[in-house]
């Protein structure tokens, strides 16, 4: 039997104060959703449904593409239970299509704002669902005194009860279930999940309302939810063995990358040759001279990114050797480059490239510009151009150079620096 699990990662975040949603908040220089899905995987679920804003899920997947390939990605819906009833229904539609997938036994329902539970704790939810109990959550002990208020005049509430401490828990995630009951108790509240003020704050208590009891297994102060910004401010900061309240995996900070190219005007061009910069045709410009169309601009993005990632550069990748390239286009070199830095691990945050050079005139076509080498890496490049004021090889107006930089986002270990 096997385990599947919901990560619901769907959430604005507004209370964070942060311009990404709250799950591609980097933490460490990693996405929480990444921490949380590498939780998920150590701890054995092999089954998997994320939920993000219905806009971000490219973006997941390229996220989670080098950690869990197999990963399903869904939009969520207007709350909280509207995105684990989307999840549920995309783990229903791949069971339905896998076999395997049809053996799942347990169905754990996660946060990703709560990225740093520790693996024994979701073992432990686990074991107590397959132990026969037929929905887990797991959860602390109150230790402040909690009240029971009413409805306040303007000045105040009044207190209504004082509630026994040592009987209340404060329920974190995940929370766990045996997969027939968790459907049943979303079937039977389908007209609650697209409003905030009715729909469940968690799945426990849909399973509470349809008459199934909900068992408590120990929590873990690690299990955290980041809510704020002070949640936030303490999740990066460096933990010892057991300080509490969130270990943060080690994890490489963004990374950066230079590139340069230059190309000289070629001397006795073919006839029809036109010069290729920044993605573009430029017909009547002198063009270069290269072993693929000298675009310098694609080239130093390509460049660049490479660099950013610890993969070396052009001539290291493809060469003037390999006659695959000959010829090729500046931003099928891009594009390819651009593939292979997501292979190693790595998401592209953006590129900013500058071309260097007395002609052509680029800013009539910067945003075609822009566009087209935009396309071609997969992620923003913007495009500027300036001059030498006559001073070197294109101030002489003897070729063309572009400089690029790059910032890259690991979301594995990245590889050796060449």
């Amino acid at each position: 039997m096997t385990v599947a699990a919901v990560l619901v990662a769907a959430g604005s975040g507004s209370r964070l104060g942060h311009a990404l949603p709250k799950a591609f908040v980097p933490v460490g220089g990693v996405p929480l959703l990444v921490h949380a899905t590498r939780v998920l995987l150590d701890a054995g679920v092999t089954h998997l449904v994320v939920t993000v804003p219905a806009d971000q899920c490219d973006v997941a997947r390229e996220l989670l593409a080098p950690v869990a390939p197999r990963a399903v990605v869904v939009a969520g819906g207007p709350t909280r239970q509207a995105s684990v009833a989307a999840g549920l229904a995309a783990l229903d539609a791949l069971r339905t299509a896998d076999a395997a997938a049809d053996e799942v036994d347990v169905v754990l329902v996660h946060d990703a704002a709560r990225a740093f539970a520790p693996v024994d704790l979701v073992r432990r939810v686990v074991d107590a669902v397959r132990a026969g109990h037929p929905a887990v959550v797991p959860a602390l002990a109150v230790p402040d005194t909690v009240k029971r208020v009413g409805e306040g005049d303007g000045a105040g509430e009044p207190v209504v009860e004082t509630l026994p401490r040592g009987l209340l828990r404060a329920v974190q995630t995940p929370q766990g279930f045996a997969p027939e009951v968790l459907a049943a108790a979303h079937a039977a509240a389908p007209d609650r999940a697209q409003h905030e003020a009715t729909a469940a704050s968690d799945d426990a208590g849909l399973v509470e309302a349809i008459g199934v009891r909900v068992w408590v297994v120990p929590g873990d102060e690690r299990a955290a939810k980041i809510t704020t910004a002070r949640d936030l401010a303490a999740a990066e900061l460096p933990r010892g063995e057991g300080d509490l309240p969130v270990p943060v995996r080690t994890a490489p900070v963004p990374r950066t990358g230079i590139g340069v190219d230059v190309h000289a005007y070629d001397p006795d061009p073919p006839t029809g040759a036109v010069l290729h910069l920044a993605g573009l045709t430029w017909p009547g410009e002198r063009p270069l001279a290269g072993h693929s169309d000298a675009d310098v601009a694609a080239h130093a993005a390509a460049d660049a990114l490479l660099a950013a990632a610890g993969l070396g550069d052009l001539g290291s990748q493809i060469g003037t050797s390999d006659p695959v390239w000959r010829g090729a286009v500046g931003t099928a070199i891009l594009a390819e480059m651009a593939d292979r830095v997501r292979a190693a691990g790595f998401v592209i945050g953006n590129v900013a490239v500058q071309v260097i050079g007395n002609a052509p005139r680029l800013g009539a076509r910067r945003a075609e510009a822009a566009a087209a080498l935009t396309a071609a890496a997969g992620a923003p490049v913007s495009v500027s151009a300036t001059t030498t004021d006559g001073l070197g090889l294109t101030g002489r107006g003897e070729g063309i150079a572009a400089l690029a930089t790059a910032i890259v986002l690991p979301v594995k270990d990245p590889p050796v620096a060449s």
